[in-house]
């Protein structure tokens, strides 16, 4: 496993990092809490130092879960938190959103109660979770800051969405320094990504992205394929039916990133997101031990050739011949897809 910096920060992560929402959840089937704890060393045993998770998930549950995992190897790991969402008042509805507080105290107190779950008195990354850009003042930034002095966390990330849009936030936080940003990124969903890496290279950022979503909720690991029948919790169910249709035609197109015995569509997927130098770590969704095995070996395999990475670029830019609507424009962004549109000249195919 090979390791890179966390923007500006000296918090280093492994290029494949455990993305802890699919334990303490069960938006992704469920598992015992044997099974959850099992699954995360499982992950550290086979290189995986970057653990990210969020107060949110589960309601504090997949943050006691990770504590619990690594009592007695902490200073193996680097662990990511979010904090945002006030799950505190608020019952959870089924999938749907709850109210965000995003202030000095309500941010100094959510630290606090993430730390005593996790079990340690700091986090190497905080970020904040779906925090729209009009939420984060300057206010807002001295207190991130005094959690830095305080030592409680070292780097600062703010984690994009729920969708993959939100042009203004990410922008906002590379303007503004932050270590990381979390967003939806991956072969399919190219926007707006490629926009983050102009902006840090247009502003010389440190900033480093930290892609979710690699595999397109399971297409591109073809973990769903047109047969899948997904169980009724399963947080995959809420893509529209168009969206399962086209992706199953493009990665039809991507076969040529496969390479027998030397690189699965999974691991190539991965790859492609290396690439990028602002890139620090990628975040599967793990939901079996064979996934952590094939996808932390992912930075292994075969880089893409300079060939299969122009490939990729002229099936995007056509829209992977694509015409029909996928169904998914307005869950892109916080505004209704009017922020992808500014810039999606740039970008066919997204």
């Amino acid at each position: 496993m090979r390791h890179r910096k966390l923007g500006g920060s000296d918090v280093e992560v492994s290029e494949v990092g455990f993305g802890a929402w699919t334990v303490g959840t069960d938006w992704w089937g469920d598992r015992s809490e044997r099974e959850s704890i099992e699954m995360l060393r499982h992950a550290a045993d086979r290189g995986i130092t970057f653990f990210d998770t969020g107060d949110v998930y589960g309601h504090g549950r997949s943050e006691e879960l990770v504590g619990q995992a690594f009592a007695d190897r902490r200073d193996e790991v680097a662990i990511a938190t979010k904090v945002g969402y006030d799950f505190y008042n608020n019952p959870q509805a089924g999938h749907g959103e709850l109210p965000k507080v995003i202030t000095p105290e309500y941010i100094h107190e959510a630290v606090e109660e993430s730390l005593d779950r996790l079990g340690t008195d700091h986090v190497e990354l905080l970020q904040l979770h779906n925090a729209n850009v009009d939420e984060v003042n300057s206010d807002i930034l001295e207190a991130l800051d005094e959690l830095k002095e305080e030592g409680k966390v070292e780097a600062l990330g703010w984690a994009l969405g729920p969708s993959i849009g939100w042009l203004a936030e990410g922008d906002a936080a590379i303007e503004n320094e932050f270590d990381a940003v979390q967003v939806v990124f991956n072969l399919f969903e190219q926007v707006p990504g490629k926009h983050f890496i102009e902006t840090i290279e247009d502003l010389d950022a440190e900033t480093s992205l930290v892609p979710r979503v690699p595999h397109s909720s399971g297409i591109l690991n073809e973990q769903v394929t047109p047969e899948t029948e997904l169980d009724a919790g399963d947080h995959r169910g809420f893509r529209p039916d168009e969206w399962y249709d086209t992706g199953w035609e493009k990665v039809e197109q991507l076969r040529f990133l496969e390479r027998d015995g030397q690189r699965t569509m999974g691991q190539a997927t991965i790859q492609w997101l290396l690439a990028h130098d602002a890139v620090a770590s990628v975040t599967p969704t793990f939901r079996t031990a064979a996934d952590i095995d094939e996808w932390a070996a992912a930075p292994e395999t075969p880089r893409l050739s300079d060939e299969e990475f122009e490939r990729v670029a002229e099936l995007h830019e056509d829209g992977y011949g694509i015409t029909r609507d996928d169904g998914m424009h307005g869950f892109r962004s916080s505004v209704d897809g009017a922020d992808l549109d500014a810039v999606g000249a740039k970008y066919a195919g997204d």
